[in-house]
């Protein structure tokens, strides 16, 4: 399986609270946990031209990991465009925590994609709410994050195709956290942990959800479905 990390890279770079936690960036962090002898993993990042999603590397990606938080604007429409359309083509897409509000996420979902949010060093609590799913194999039930950012509802997406994952925080709030849609051939996931200021990539929990989501996203290997104009299977015979 191919897959890409984008990565929008800015925090990493101007932050040195978030330079400490991710020293080699969030790409590099997921990228290690990631790769497996059946999985190669490659990096992009915004400021590399066409932000490191050139056609050839679009056309040889199974799976797309996606962060970004503070540039959503700098990314060029016209990749956005080319994203979608390998998503409906059949390329998985994880959308990672602040992603929710990234171009490639609102054209997909039709939405706003706002919610709620405070960053106040909260206990979340991420409950199973469909066991049944392999993204949540191998999930007890539930994760526990010591301190994250809080995400609230009302999260204006879309109803979810399947619901596997809600969260719990410390001031009162929930969220849906996990969040499936198929849209065309492509498999989306949205996960919500993943702010820059904390360690979450580097636990267990986090990183098994996202481990199966890659799994779970990966093409289905069959011919792109054909549209318009159809002729008749089998002959039709006239009436009358």
């Amino acid at each position: 399986m191919r897959v890409l990390i984008w990565n929008e890279y800015r925090h990493e770079q101007h932050n040195e609270k978030v330079a400490n936690i991710y020293p080699e960036g969030i790409h590099r962090a997921l990228q290690s946990f990631l790769e497996t002898d059946d999985i190669s993993v490659e990096t992009a990042t915004l400021d590399e031209p066409d932000h490191g999603i050139t056609e050839e590397r679009l056309v040889n990606t199974d799976v797309m990991l996606w962060w970004g938080h503070m540039a959503h604007h700098e990314v060029e429409d016209h990749i956005v465009e080319k994203v979608h359309q390998r998503v409906l083509e059949g390329m998985g897409l994880i959308v990672l925590h602040s992603g929710h509000f990234s171009k490639i996420f609102q054209k997909l979902m039709g939405t706003s994609c706002d919610l709620k949010w405070r960053e106040a060093d909260e206990k979340e609590r991420m409950w199973v709410v469909d066991p049944t799913h392999p993204i949540v194999e191998g999930i007890g039930e539930y994760i526990e994050i010591e301190k994250e950012e809080m995400y609230g509802e009302h999260f204006d997406i879309p109803a979810p195709d399947e619901l596997v994952l809600v969260s719990w925080f410390e001031g009162g709030e929930v969220f849906r956290s996990g969040c499936t849609y198929k849209l065309g051939h492509g498999k989306i996931f949205y996960f919500r942990p993943g702010h820059e200021s904390y360690p979450t990539y580097y636990h267990e929990g986090v990183q098994r959800v996202i481990k199966n989501a890659v799994r779970w996203a990966q093409p289905v290997q069959r011919d792109i479905s054909t549209y318009g104009n159809a002729k008749a299977i089998e002959e039709i015979k006239p009436k009358g």
